[in-house]
């Protein structure tokens, strides 16, 4: 499966570990029970489809991703930056991949 890291370009799934469910919000600690906190860690839906997980590219920028992916094909319809990293994404050309260059063409 390759998952497409706006940073880095298309690489192969094994340079990331999976993070999670990008889906479930988590609870208020303040304002929550102990029952909606073992809901939140412990219940899961299995969704079949279109579904979005976070993925960390340990081998490759180390950002966090957000990747749509088919649950049933594998099939990866896209991926964005989440966290600090998420507002350098859109400023960044639409080109699928950061060049290894500066302005003046050296590394």
């Amino acid at each position: 499966m390759l998952i497409p890291c706006p940073y880095c370009g298309p690489r192969d799934s094994s340079e990331f570990t999976y993070s999670g469910d990008a889906t479930v919000t988590r609870p208020d600690a303040a304002n929550t029970t102990i029952e909606d906190w073992s809901n939140y860690i412990y219940q899961r839906t299995n969704p079949v489809g279109v579904h979005q997980d976070y993925w960390h590219h340990v081998q490759g920028c180390r950002l966090l991703l957000k990747v749509t992916r088919n649950t049933l094909t594998h099939a990866v319809s896209g991926a964005e930056i989440v966290g600090a990293w998420q507002n350098w994404q859109n400023s960044q050309p639409q080109s699928g991949a950061v060049n290894s260059q500066n302005k003046d063409g050296a590394l």
